[in-house]
Parts: C-alpha cells; structure tokens; sequence
C-alpha cells in the first residue's frame, strides 16, 4: 500500500467506518508509524495532534477499534478502515462521532416505525392490530404476500411485482418484530455466510 505521507506534513486523514453496519464512526489522522502500528496489532492507532503522539482508540476507555479492512483512496493520501467497534466510539457515548449520519439505510427506519407502531399500541395502526393477532395470522399474511410475489414473478408487470415485493418486505419485518429478531440478526447471518463462503473459495 503506498501511501502518500507527505501532503499534509507526514499526517493522512483515516476514516473509520463500521465493518457490519458501514456507519461513519470517526476521523482520525496517522503517520507512518500510527499506520505501521495498527497493521501490526489490528487496532487503530492514530497520531494524536494534540497530544504529540501515537493514540491507540480505546487505551483509556477500552473501547478500541478492531481492524477489519483498511483500503486506501484513488490519491493514495486518504485511508478507508472498516472495523468492529468494542463498545460506543464517541466520547460522548455515542456509537458514532457522527450521530445523525446513519447509513443503515431506508428498511432499518422502516423497521424502527413498525416497532414504535406497536410499542406504542397504537389503536389506528394496521401494522399493530395484525401484531396484535399473534404469530400465526402474522406468519400467514407473509405466506401469503410471498404467493403473490412468485404469482407476479411470472407476469411481465415490473411495478406490480415491485409492489408485492415491498408487501412482503414489509409484512416480513413484522414477523421479525413478533419473534423479536432485528433484521440486522438476519443480516449478519447472510455476512456470516458469505465470510464463510470466501474462505472456502
């Protein structure tokens, strides 16, 4: 990897990112021996400008950042570290130092409004009173949405199909929320499989 350690006075700026969630965690600067350190230990190490010297994340606190990745950008003076976070990131006690830039994306919203719509009973919601109906009229609405995604599978009509997909997507999320699995359970086992697909290549 060669990076280019002399634009900004022997400092590059070192992006930690989420290896599981791809949330921006936090920025850091090293120098070659903040980067040497990390690859040899596997643990983020930057140098500290304030301090004048090489920081471990997670010396004090313990809660250090494992690296999974390091890549490096396209004008070798940016690196790119996804990594997995022992505990929250932020001194402020949040995951990230970046709070309000969640990258989950839009279905992990959407899976926060089903459980608020039945956290919060809410007596007008259609999401809620099928929750409320139990597990098998729930597990039987996706039965159901699933025949009507393979039924318009077949057809050449791409926005119904597009439709009944997100019909299934979501009656899913409320099965997920009635066994009290995240979707990020079920992600991380399609990763787990994929981890394990890789070394077997």
């Amino acid at each position: 990897m060669n990076i280019n350690f002399t634009k900004e006075g022997g400092l590059v700026p070192a992006i930690v990112q989420d290896h599981s969630t791809m949330e921006v965690l936090m920025l850091g600067y090293m120098n070659q021996e903040a980067f040497s350190k990390t690859k040899e230990e596997n643990r983020v190490t930057f140098y500290s400008r304030t301090k004048k010297r090489l920081w471990t994340k997670g010396e004090t606190s313990g809660n250090y950042l494992d690296v999974v990745d390091i890549s490096l950008d396209c004008d070798n003076d940016t690196l790119l570290i996804k990594a997995t976070a022992k505990g929250p990131t932020c001194h402020t006690g949040n995951n990230s130092c970046f709070p309000n830039a969640s990258s989950k994306g839009f279905i992990y919203q959407l899976e926060e409004l089903i459980s608020e719509k039945i956290d919060t009973n809410d007596e007008n919601s259609y999401t809620n009173k099928l929750f409320l109906k139990g597990i098998n009229k729930v597990a039987q609405k996706v039965g159901e949405e699933a025949v009507e995604v393979v039924i318009e599978a077949k057809d050449n009509n791409e926005e119904l199909f597009k439709n009944e997909v997100a019909d299934l997507l979501y009656h899913l999320l409320i099965l997920l929320k009635t066994k009290a699995v995240n979707f990020e359970d079920i992600e991380g086992v399609l990763k787990n499989r994929n981890s394990i697909a890789k070394n077997s290549d």
